[in-house]
């Protein structure tokens, strides 16, 4: 597999650009999928992400019409791997930085590290599985072996990513 560059400045701009272009539609979708997953207490995340990423894949390519609401809950059609996904990791990565938590000084920072870290390594599996309709524990593989190979880019892009994502929540009035 041939090493994946990290383009900074092309990919949050297409990104930029593309919640610009949709903003209303966005923001009403990223609501949706929020409400169903808290109401859910976190059971149906996986499946409103995969939507969310449907949604995302149909506007960057247009070629198809404009999707619906409606897109949103074709998620449900990777419900077994997106929900896997996001409950092991997510599980994973809880109980790891519960753990280094507890370490005095540093512990807090550590496992900071480690939830930027695994967001690095894992950023490509949900969007695998929905485009490539892999299952959950090879999508995760594939995803870590895009990363790992331009592995510090990677992990630079997810903490810059994590921060325009936490600024634009606090901005909404969310954070």
């Amino acid at each position: 597999m041939d090493k994946v560059e990290v383009k900074f400045g092309e990919w949050i701009e297409k990104g930029f650009n593309l919640y610009k272009e949709n903003f209303g539609f966005l923001v009403l979708i990223s609501l949706i999928a929020v409400i169903v997953s808290a109401v859910t207490v976190g059971v149906l995340a996986g499946p409103m992400a995969a939507g969310v990423i449907l949604i995302i894949f149909q506007l960057h390519d247009r070629k198809e019409s404009q999707p619906e609401v409606g897109t949103l809950f074709r998620g449900f059609d990777f419900f077994l791997n997106s929900f896997l996904f996001f409950i092991i990791w997510g599980i994973a990565i809880f109980v790891a930085s519960l753990i280094l938590g507890l370490v005095p000084c540093i512990g807090q920072l550590a496992s900071l590290f480690v939830v930027f870290v695994a967001h690095a390594l894992l950023m490509f599996g949900l969007f695998l599985i929905v485009d490539r309709k892999m299952d959950f524990w090879p999508a995760s593989v594939e995803s870590f072996n895009m990363v790992k190979r331009n592995f510090w880019p990677f992990l630079g892009f997810s903490i810059v990513s994590n921060l325009i994502g936490s600024i634009g929540a606090i901005g909404c009035g969310i954070g």
